[in-house]
């Protein structure tokens, strides 16, 4: 009997849902903008209406407000009253959305997958088949091919069957190493200054960073903390609220907290990121805090210095990303990277979350 295909007229959807889409890819991004305030977010989305005509007769701005409360996205504010909030359903999209946006669409793989150049008994079967070897164990046999060998080297004549060492193939199995990852991310002042928004590709990035640790690494860890004046974790939820502060550069302080988390984790491979896009100007005292925005503070930078080769003599490598090309800052960064032996990258806004992605994929070593 042939196997065909049967073609009918399409007839379109009588309620199409392209109005509440196209309105919701620029409300997720003006959402992100304002740090998760719905009513801003709104009111610029209302001015983008006005001069691009972006509703119409028959789907305007108040039919997306409802569709946004019926679909689970926005809801009041009980504390507030009136006041409009996103939801954890709008938490979870926002960091899907940046994974894509920045990654591209990635399908969920296998636990761990941080792939090592070591072969042997690892956690995952690879597709190689190789000769038996001392060591081996039993699950590795693979025993359709090994009694195919036999049948080939020895025969089946009669009751007799013969399996050798020399007939037993096995499937290589391929190490797969755990990452621990302290993503550090600048909040001072200067994040927002001299015209340029530089929090917002941040957090998008961090956002992305999480989604993809959840989608394509689930055994990795993740932990997200911001550094000002001082420095503290937040939780991934609440990376989309994320705000710059009246803060000068507390670097250190984000160095000892990410030490200290990554301290406790017991996986074999730990790494920092750190995203800024200035020099440190501030350290916490017993008697409050020491800053100098003016130039680089020779006090600041040594105990700066110090953390990095501290981080070196127990192997957590350190990844800068300066979001800023300005020469001054070069050298700094240049002798931090090499006391800690890590990376630095100066890429402007534009490419840093390629960068991030490429070189947290790209820490497939296995620690010795």
């Amino acid at each position: 009997m042939a196997v065909g295909f049967r073609f009918r007229d399409y007839v379109p959807d009588e309620h199409p849902d392209q109005g509440f889409e196209s309105l919701f890819n620029i409300f997720m991004q003006l959402v992100t903008i304002t740090s998760g305030d719905v009513g801003e977010a709104l009111s610029w989305l209302n001015e983008l209406d006005k001069q691009y005509g972006l509703t119409n007769d028959e789907y305007g701005m108040g039919n997306f407000i409802d569709d946004l409360k019926k679909k689970g996205y926005i809801d009041e504010n009980e504390q507030q009253r009136g006041e409009l909030k996103i939801t954890p359903k709008t938490e979870q999209k926002i960091r899907k959305s940046a994974l894509e946006e920045i990654f591209g669409k990635l399908k969920k793989s296998s636990t761990g997958n941080h792939r090592t150049p070591h072969t042997g008994q690892g956690d995952e079967q690879s597709t190689d088949l190789r000769e038996f070897r001392f060591g081996d164990s039993l699950e590795q046999i693979q025993m359709s091919e090994s009694i195919r060998n036999a049948q080939l080297n020895h025969g089946m004549e009669g009751d007799d069957f013969m399996l050798t060492e020399g007939d037993l193939e096995v499937r290589e199995n391929e190490h797969k190493s755990q990452t621990s990852t302290v993503l550090m991310i600048d909040i001072s002042h200067s994040m927002i200054l001299y015209g340029e928004d530089r929090i917002t590709p941040a957090k998008k990035v961090a956002m992305a960073l999480a989604e993809l640790v959840k989608q394509k690494y689930p055994k990795d860890s993740l932990d997200v903390i911001v550094f000002g004046n001082d420095a503290w974790q937040i939780e991934v939820k609440d990376l989309p609220y994320l705000q710059v502060g009246p803060y000068h550069t507390n670097t250190v302080a984000g160095l000892e907290l990410a030490m200290d988390l990554l301290r406790k984790r017991k996986t074999p491979n730990k790494q920092i990121f750190m995203i800024t896009d200035g020099k440190p100007t501030c350290l916490k005292e017993a008697g409050g805090y020491y800053k100098n925005s003016f130039g680089l503070d020779r006090k600041v930078v040594n105990r700066t210095l110090n953390l990095a080769a501290a981080a070196r003599r127990v192997k957590i490598p350190i990844t800068t990303f300066m979001i800023t090309s300005d020469p001054y800052l070069q050298k700094f960064v240049e002798e931090f990277t090499e006391v800690n032996q890590g990376k630095a990258y100066y890429s402007g806004l534009k490419g840093l979350g390629q960068l991030v992605f490429e070189d947290y994929k790209k820490n497939r070593r296995k620690s010795l």
